[in-house]
């Protein structure tokens, strides 16, 4: 599983709460391996493949400004194996001494910038995921209440959940019990059908 829907699928316990009424010879208890819900859904695949794209976008920046500053750092070492040269009059020393000091402010100008872009990005990222997630966990949760209310259930539990000693709070359930099958495919009901290419030479795809 990727580390997007592991940072996602959080376990989940979902007790439906029912006011005091006379007990019942039987609950109706129902499971669902919330999981492999979000697993499945086709907006996870997508949130993953656009934080993905962001992740290496930001790469991208942040490795651009590394080099930006390992050049100027060159520039430095340069002007400093110039300044050695015997040869070089007092003049020329002194001018390229203060090309350095310049150098020198300009690199770091430039760490700054990298640490305060990192600080920045990663929080966007964080940010970006966590508005993705709730979007996520609103959309199964609206499925899984509909499915509650349709087929009168009193309990649903996440088989997916452990325990803090990693063991599965649900140990068995009857497969009957479980709907996550059809919460998948209520999810995925509203996936946009991809456009069918043209099958002829240079054809562009149907709409």
């Amino acid at each position: 599983m990727s580390k997007l829907i592991a940072f996602l699928a959080l376990p989940f316990v979902l007790a439906c709460a029912i006011p005091p009424r006379e007990a019942k010879a039987e609950l109706k208890v129902g499971t669902v391996d919330m999981s492999k819900v979000f697993q499945d859904y086709f907006k996870t695949k997508e949130a993953e493949a656009r934080m993905n794209e962001s992740r290496l976008s930001a790469k991208k920046e942040m490795d651009d400004r590394l080099e930006a500053r390992n050049k100027v750092l060159e520039d430095i070492n340069a002007l400093n194996r110039d300044m050695e040269k015997p040869e070089l009059s007092a003049g020329a020393r002194e001018q390229k001494g203060k090309q350095r000091d310049d150098k020198i402010a300009e690199v770091r100008n430039l760490e700054r910038e990298i640490t305060e872009f990192k600080t920045t990005r990663e929080r966007h990222l964080q940010e970006m995921a966590t508005r993705m997630r709730n979007a996520i966990v609103e959309d199964i949760m609206q499925v899984v209440s509909e499915r509650v209310k349709a087929g009168g259930y009193e309990l649903v539990f996440d088989k997916s959940g452990q325990s803090l000693s990693s063991v599965p709070v649900i140990l068995f359930s009857k497969e009957a019990f479980d709907f996550t099958t059809d919460a998948v495919a209520t999810l995925n009901k509203a996936k946009p059908i991809a456009p069918k290419a043209d099958a002829r030479p240079g054809g562009t795809p149907k709409k």
